[in-house]
């Protein structure tokens, strides 16, 4: 597994978990928990998840399944990367640490290693940004970053926050047939040396069923979501986290992150989903 330098001196594995839409039905509940807890034994060490995601309900999916694994000392805390988000409208300057509270509850944590601003809301960036950082003096959270934040919108944060640097990660929709942060966003990142955390890689599992993928995967003797996961990690600076609770499909995105494309796979694939030409708005699902 590669691995990623934050600003400010962590790292984070290039391959995550995600988990939007756990934590909705309570009938799902035991299999969500049990699909966390066995990607940890995997070896996945970095877990995405939100307030927003099931209303807390995927925070508590996770919390169990670290408790679990915790408990049978099959991991250590420090060995797992935790990341969460805040709802914009909680944003506030005393809206994100009750906000963080009730996500660390939820957790069983005492420590959320990457809290994210979901998206722009309400609430000026400065209020955020200084809630943000008086999380990390006061040890809540490790680092703070955004989400769904296009270059303006980072530009932006730089001026308001006094210190792009400070911010740790940008997390955005990225896929093989969604490439627009590839326009300007993905080389601003990477200036800044900040990470871009691709949601939805897979796009919730369609390129699955990619018919140029599927060429690409047979010849390679993969799947075609393989594909298109593996062209997500073999940009620079970016770090995918695709959601799977089937362990076939976890194991799959696994064994992904050791999966080479050569440049002919590569020119083919930009055939089938060529690079953006000019800029666009950033899409959000």
């Amino acid at each position: 597994m590669r691995y990623l330098d934050l600003p400010g001196g962590s790292s984070i594995p290039t391959l995550g978990l995600g988990t939007w839409h756990m934590g909705e039905a309570a009938g799902d509940r035991k299999a969500e928990v049990a699909a966390v807890r066995a990607a940890i034994d995997m070896g996945y060490r970095l877990i995405d998840t939100a307030e927003m995601y099931g209303e807390g309900g995927a925070e508590e999916v996770v919390g169990q399944s670290v408790a679990d694994a915790l408990r049978a000392g099959d991991v250590r805390r420090e060995d797992l990367f935790i990341v969460s988000k805040v709802y914009p409208h909680n944003a506030s300057r005393k809206g994100t640490p009750a906000a963080c509270d009730r996500s660390l509850s939820r957790l069983g944590l005492d420590q959320i290693d990457l809290y994210l601003l979901h998206w722009r809301g309400e609430h000026p960036l400065t209020e955020t940004c200084d809630a943000l950082r008086a999380l990390v003096a006061k040890g809540r959270i490790r680092h703070w970053g955004v989400s769904n934040f296009d270059i303006d919108d980072m530009e932006e944060l730089a001026t308001v926050s006094g210190d792009v640097a400070g911010c740790a990660a940008n997390q955005v929709y990225f896929s093989v047939s969604e490439r627009g942060p590839e326009f300007s966003l993905l080389s601003w990142l990477r200036e800044s040396g900040m990470p871009l955390m691709a949601y939805s890689p897979i796009d919730q599992g369609s390129l699955a069923a990619d018919a140029g993928l599927l060429k690409i995967a047979q010849r390679l003797g993969v799947t075609a979501a393989q594909v298109a996961l593996a062209w997500v990690l073999s940009r620079p600076g970016v770090v995918a986290i695709p959601k799977a609770v089937r362990e076939a499909h976890l194991r799959q995105n696994l064994a992904a992150a050791d999966l080479e494309l050569s440049p002919d796979d590569l020119a083919e694939i930009d055939l089938l989903h060529p690079p953006p030409r000019r800029k666009s708005p950033l899409a959000m699902i």
